[in-house]
């Protein structure tokens, strides 16, 4: 879903700064294969690297597959780091998550708010191996910046969704979900809908085009401008909204976007997760970039690739 929107991003500034754009799918590469990813590296001379490849899902799938979730992540940005290094890349970007912030951070979470306090246990691998990802950036400019000329940074968007998005039944995030859900429902006229949790906690959502925009502008600032924002060792910048909304909320958005009419109900004896995620989005704000798509457009959008993308047999 993001390296896809991040391909739109640069074809739209492809019209005024034309540049070639090499792009891999999981098929054709395998990050977690070190050979692989350093035999590609070497064969194509990259000039800039967008690591937006994870492997992510929501509450469900995190749960399930812990191990899959950190080995995977480490592997593929392990291997994509120092291959990038290894063939004289000087610039890169790696797209982070807000789960990499303490489960109790102070509200909007900063970028000074790492690793100051215990992870929500529910995402904890994935969180390891994305702040992993960070410190792996700011260890690279450490140690060969100066004298490489290496430039390698990280940004850190809040929950994503729009087209692209996995709609698995169980390893989906929650604006898929929910937008499968009620679509089924829809379909069945169901007269109601359970969703997980209470419906109490909060989280900040973000169209995904929004974020590639952020992305690009992020990887093209010059370097004493990135600089005299972030630190050495605290160098990665936010990217959200800038507002937050309930599940509840989200549930009821959702329902009008998919146009379900009938009830929505909530198992409070499944997991909530991080009581609330907002992320402070000042600093970038401050670099000259704002998201642009509100929430009840975006799900409408969400909804429309839904609809072109997914078997009608769903």
């Amino acid at each position: 879903m993001v390296g896809s929107a991040i391909v739109r991003a640069l074809h739209r500034r492809n019209a005024t700064e034309p540049s070639e754009l090499v792009v891999r799918t999981h098929a054709q590469l395998d990050l977690t294969d070190q050979r692989s990813v350093r035999e590609f590296f070497a064969t194509e001379r990259l000039d800039q690297v967008y690591l937006a490849a994870a492997r992510v899902g929501g509450i469900h799938a995190n749960n399930a597959y812990p191990a899959d979730f950190i080995y995977d992540n480490l592997m593929i940005e392990a291997n994509v780091i120092d291959a990038a290094f290894r063939s004289g890349v000087r610039r890169l970007l790696f797209l982070g998550s807000s789960c990499i912030y303490p489960r109790n951070s102070p509200q909007p979470m900063s970028e000074a708010a790492l690793l100051t306090g215990v992870l929500e246990s529910t995402n904890e691998p994935y969180a390891i191996a994305k702040i992993a990802g960070i410190k792996l950036c700011e260890s690279y400019n450490r140690q060969y910046g100066a004298s490489h000329g290496i430039d390698y940074r990280s940004v850190m968007p809040t929950n994503l969704y729009g087209p692209g998005d996995n709609y698995h039944p169980e390893n989906s995030h929650v604006i898929p979900a929910l937008i499968r859900r009620f679509h089924k429902a829809r379909a069945a006229a169901l007269p109601q809908v359970a969703v997980w949790g209470s419906g109490s906690p909060r989280r900040e959502f973000l169209y995904v085009d929004d974020m590639a925009e952020a992305s690009v502008h992020v990887m093209n600032l010059p370097q004493h401008v990135y600089a005299q924002h972030t630190q050495p060792m605290l160098s990665h910048i936010n990217v959200g909204w800038g507002d937050d909304v309930s599940i509840a909320e989200l549930a009821r958005a959702v329902a009008k976007a998919v146009g379900y009419e009938g009830q929505i109900v909530f198992d409070a004896t499944k997991p909530d997760g991080t009581p609330r995620k907002l992320m402070d989005s000042t600093r970038v704000n401050s670099l000259g970039w704002r998201a642009r798509v509100a929430l009840d457009e975006g799900l409408h959008r969400a909804y429309q690739d839904f609809l072109q993308t997914t078997p009608r047999s769903v």
